[in-house]
């Protein structure tokens, strides 16, 4: 039987606005995404930030449902919103990556947030997801260090290094690693995110012709599609990627993620009104049906990588 681990980036309202003031609102609209999931015997994975913990209304809600095993919660750290504050050389907008400060600095901050979330949940966090999907030996170790057993934050296919940090670094280049859980340190597990080339059209992406020779150049050679609801995304193409897991022998899960804004209204560039998180809902409902007709069974991060170790 193949699993369907679903993992929630748990962090502020519309965090691609570099110029907001952290804002937590979207804790509100969680327990809908929690009791679609419970619905179907899915078991998600809250990854937490700092900013978000500090909201007692979360906390509150998914406190009970981690301690009867409905979710886990997990942690994901924002270097740029999580205590202790560090100095950095800044050259531009970008939202600073956890490695770009120095080691010292890393420790502490991994310290602070995990110390908050044993503070607010009385839960060891065993699981790790890095902002902005960055990683480094450093971080790697850090993570090993705190007791993590296990990280996705390893995204196939996918480079980063465009996307720079607060200091002009670029992110990590993932455009060679394997789809596949691997150790990073022993006792630590590397699931990546399902991601996989498929060839399809976004009509919506067209908006020029120059735009639309794109899609039809990216029809035509494939592209990473991921296994999360953007909003060009139909859900046909979603249950296809699920499909391609189920049928691959050589991989036994399939990871879903979305981040928590963009179940709010408003809460990300991708779902502006109440109308686009209706249509988001109709898509997971679709999505997460299919998965359980097609025999995957729900389990947590952490749960995931304990059955890896044995």
């Amino acid at each position: 039987m193949k699993s369907l681990i679903i993992t929630i980036d748990t962090e502020a309202d519309n965090q691609w606005d570099v110029d907001k003031r952290p804002t937590t609102q979207n804790s509100n609209y969680i327990p809908r995404f929690q009791e679609l999931a419970e619905t179907v015997d899915f078991v998600p994975t809250w990854l937490v930030t700092y900013e978000m913990l500090q909201d007692t209304a979360l906390v509150s809600y998914l406190k009970p449902k981690a301690l009867s095993k409905k979710c886990e919660i997990g942690a994901h750290l924002h270097a740029w919103n999580n205590p202790p504050e560090f100095p950095l050389s800044r050259t531009g907008q970008g939202r600073d990556y956890l490695i770009e400060y120095p080691e010292e600095a890393m420790r502490a901050k991994m310290t602070c947030l995990l110390n908050e979330m044993d503070s607010k949940f009385g839960i060891r966090i065993t699981s790790h997801r890095s902002g902005r999907w960055a990683l480094d030996d450093r971080y790697i170790d850090i993570l090993a260090d705190e007791g993590i057993i296990v990280d996705c934050s390893v995204t196939p296919g996918v480079n980063w290094s465009t996307s720079l940090g607060a200091t002009g670094l670029p992110g990590s280049d993932y455009s060679a690693c394997s789809s596949r859980p691997s150790l990073l340190r022993p006792g630590l597990l590397e699931v990546p995110m399902t991601i996989a080339p498929k060839r399809f059209f976004c009509a919506g992406n067209v908006r020029s012709v120059r735009s639309a020779l794109g899609e039809v150049r990216r029809l035509a050679l494939g592209r990473p599609c991921w296994f999360r609801p953007f909003p060009h995304y139909s859900a046909n193409l979603l249950k296809a990627l699920l499909r391609d897991v189920y049928k691959d022998e050589n991989s036994d899960y399939a990871m879903f993620m979305i981040h928590s804004s963009e179940l709010m209204p408003g809460g990300s560039p991708s779902f502006p009104d109440a109308e686009s998180i209706e249509r988001l809902y109709a898509i997971l409902e679709d999505v997460f049906s299919s998965a359980c007709e097609m025999g995957f069974r729900g389990i947590s991060l952490s749960d995931y990588a304990k059955k890896y170790f044995g």
